[in-house]
């Protein structure tokens, strides 16, 4: 079984599922990103768990052996959930109240849920007046739902860490000098990413396509930077698959109708992404070495990340007529360098897939160039303090 990630789980239902476990023995449940704790290693006793990523609360779940990780694209999750071994039967749903059509809004999360409506064996759905009626590209009518329990519930938010102020403001003055008017955006999960948006309020004319939106991108859009007048796709809606912050992207959300939430077969889509001119993917990264390879799963041995849709955005943005891929990442990390000569963690992102490298130290824009040229750029914006070192590594291997 599954359900929605991140804000979107539908928490008086996760609850129930942890407490009766007993009665499901065996039963595997696949988790999105967490934000709570609803998910517990106890609770491997009798349920098992399967996720993408490494994050927030799946943390304890690896540590203690009970997580299985699946590295995929994004892109593939709803192919992956609908079909094959790990097809979801039973699917968990956090929805609004009827609308006057007694159909239901997706609430906050669209995402790869979705696609699984149609295709689970059993849809139950918690239904809460917390719950906030996002637009969504599809509705979810009562014959979709096989059985419905009413709630108080609220959504779970989502607090992410913040970077120094300093160093936010750097990386966000550079990635602003990348980003033209027009241009729309997607924007990755973590805080770099987002943090990198608050040098954009003064742009004009900006568009919204991304996996998820932050409250990040709530203050971008009431700044006035945000119109989504020159998106030659949805012109005039920001598109997201699922919400990820506080009250107050959700309260934008659902006031603004131009936001509408969509299905991970539609987000992440490679021809949506390229039919959308001056695609910008902003992505983080835990490590990129200095040929451009990028690590977004693992760091010093422990899995944190995901393989996510890092890749499938930055090809979009290569397909995207004037598109740019941006990633996006300190250039230290307390004592040790983020900018490596060589990954300590999987390739998640190829080179060959590398377009822009923004640390607080400058841009290296990988484009066009060779691997020589690419490891002299990179240098460039590692931390002074460690470029001596890596050029020896570099020179050796």
């Amino acid at each position: 079984m599954t359900w929605g990630q991140a804000c979107g789980e539908p928490l008086s239902l996760t609850r129930a599922l942890a407490r009766q476990r007993a009665s499901l023995s065996g039963a595997r449940c696949f988790l999105g990103i967490p934000c709570s704790d609803t998910m517990r290693p106890e609770h491997a006793d009798h349920l098992r768990f399967v996720s993408y990523s490494g994050a927030g609360a799946n943390q304890a779940l690896l540590s203690a052996g009970v997580l299985d990780l699946l590295p995929c694209h994004y892109s593939a999750l709803p192919e992956i959930l609908t079909a094959g071994p790990l097809r979801a039967d039973a699917v968990l749903l956090a929805l609004p109240p009827a609308r006057p059509d007694g159909s239901h809004g997706l609430g906050v999360c669209a995402d790869y849920v979705a696609p699984l409506i149609s295709t689970a064996r059993v849809v139950i759905a918690e239904v809460s007046d917390q719950i906030p009626d996002v637009s969504c590209v599809r509705s979810v009518s009562r014959e979709d739902v096989d059985v419905i329990v009413h709630t108080a519930q609220a959504p779970a938010e989502y607090h992410g860490a913040r970077p120094s102020q300093a160093l936010e403001t750097a990386i966000a003055e550079l990635v602003a000098g990348l980003v033209e008017d027009g241009a729309t955006l997607q924007v990755g999960i973590g805080s770099m990413p987002s943090a990198a948006l608050s040098a954009l309020s003064g742009h004009r004319d900006l568009g919204v396509h991304s996996g998820m939106i932050t409250d990040a991108v709530a203050d971008l859009i009431e700044a006035g930077a945000v119109t989504g007048s020159r998106k030659t796709t949805d012109r005039g809606l920001v598109i997201a698959g699922f919400l990820l912050g506080t009250r107050r992207v959700f309260d934008h959300a659902v006031r603004n109708r131009a936001v509408r939430l969509g299905p991970t077969t539609y987000t992440h889509d490679p021809a949506v992404l390229a039919a959308q001119r001056q695609l910008t993917a902003i992505n983080g990264a835990i490590e990129v070495d200095l040929t451009g390879q990028i690590n977004t799963e693992t760091i010093f041995g422990r899995y944190v990340g995901a393989v996510g849709g890092a890749a499938d955005f930055m090809r979009g943005a290569a397909r995207s007529p004037d598109g740019l891929a941006i990633t996006v990442l300190p250039s230290t990390a307390g004592s040790a360098s983020r900018i490596v000569s060589r990954l300590n963690g999987p390739a998640s992102v190829p080179r060959s897939d590398a377009q822009v490298i923004v640390t607080e130290h400058g841009v290296a824009d990988l484009r066009g160039l060779g691997l020589a040229a690419r490891r002299q750029r990179m240098l460039a914006i590692a931390d002074p303090a460690h470029r001596d070192t890596l050029a020896a590594q570099s020179a050796a291997d």
